[in-house]
């Protein structure tokens, strides 16, 4: 699973994965905060198609940490205020970086994370599709 995908599921998913996998390596290692979790901007680039230019669309809040594990950077990055969910991502980060031998036990979590993900957008979308108008049917 590449770092893209393991970040989505844990930023949408429940916090509880992010905290358990953490836990998984509590003991174990040792962790060192090299950037305890702050807030800052991103500038958000947008493509306009017609043009084929970039341009900056605005700015986000985002909450970013870092932390090293065996010498190795890890990065947590999320939009919004949320300082716990930055720091398990950073150390999430660094463990899979460092190629830790716990990180492969991860995956069968991240997947039915990734599944639950799916099953509650479908099902959102169930619901939403039930207030869908048919125009053609609608008779005048």
């Amino acid at each position: 699973m590449n770092r893209r995908r393991r970040t989505e599921i844990l930023i949408k998913g429940s916090i509880e994965l992010a905290r358990g996998l953490v836990q998984s390596l509590e003991g174990k290692y040792e962790y060192r905060v090299t950037e305890a979790p702050n807030n800052g901007l991103v500038m958000i680039k947008q493509r306009e198609t017609a043009k084929n230019s970039s341009f900056y669309l605005g700015e986000v809040l985002v909450t970013e940490a870092k932390v090293e594990i065996k010498g190795v950077l890890g990065l947590g990055i999320v939009a919004g205020n949320n300082e716990e969910l930055a720091y398990l991502l950073a150390i999430i980060d660094a463990a899979y970086n460092a190629k830790l031998p716990e990180t492969e036990k991860w995956e069968e979590g991240l997947l039915a994370e990734a599944a639950k993900i799916e099953a509650e957008l479908m099902k959102r979308q169930g619901k939403l599709m039930l207030t869908k108008v048919n125009f053609e049917t609608m008779q005048l």
